[in-house]
């Protein structure tokens, strides 16, 4: 083999890890409502680029970009998107939003499984597309610090890790275990917070007429 392509190989595959490495971390500091959470995760989109290309998945990379959007406008609302453009902080999901938010991932999900299906060799195809139209919703979620977004994360990641471990991409299988892990980690972080914003609001004083 010439040194070039095995460069190359080894190139990719350090930007592959040093990518997932910043996604690990990104979600850590999520389950900790640290604001850097979404610049990590912006540099981690921005190094998963070049390996779905290189790979020629051309799909996947451009769901970076709708990630790289999420990542700006959840830096922006975490810092201003409370009361008054202060720091927003943790809350249930509206009840009206639900099926909102299910209409949003069913139809996103139909139409990215029947573009994978008429189009690519996926394996399963609506199953697939099913999952990425969950992380999106959960994404959004995210943003508005919204607390179930971890149920939702914790859903496809209980689907994501037996299904790469039958495509036996074992590595990403395990990488699924720890996010699993860091998504039950979050849901009970952001549910002792958001009983923690809900006693400072019973305990402040009224504010005088």
């Amino acid at each position: 083999m010439e040194l070039g392509p095995l460069l190359e190989i080894v190139r990719a595959r350090a930007l592959e890890i040093v990518a997932t490495l910043f996604g690990i971390v990104s979600v850590w500091l999520s389950t900790r409502e640290n604001i850097w959470s979404w610049p990590t995760a912006l540099v981690n989109v921005l190094l998963s680029v070049p390996v779905y290309f290189a790979a020629r998945l051309y799909s996947d990379m451009g769901l970076q970009v709708v990630y790289a959007a999420l990542s700006v406008y959840g830096w922006y609302e975490w810092l201003h998107g409370g009361e008054n453009r202060t720091e927003l902080p943790v809350s249930r999901t509206p009840r009206q939003q639900v099926p909102l938010l299910v209409l949003v991932g069913v139809v996103t999900a139909a139409i990215l499984g029947t573009i994978a299906a008429r189009l690519t060799n996926a394996s399963w195809p609506y199953l697939d597309a099913s999952l990425t139209a969950a992380s999106l919703v959960a994404q959004w979620m995210m943003t508005r610090k919204l607390l179930e977004n971890w149920a939702v994360w914790i859903a496809v990641d209980i689907v994501y890790v037996p299904l790469l471990a039958y495509k036996h991409l074992y590595e990403f299988a395990v990488l699924y275990v720890i996010f699993l892990g860091l998504a039950i980690a979050g849901h009970v972080e952001w549910r002792r917070s958001l009983r923690e914003h809900r006693g400072a609001l019973t305990l402040a004083p009224a504010s005088p007429d």
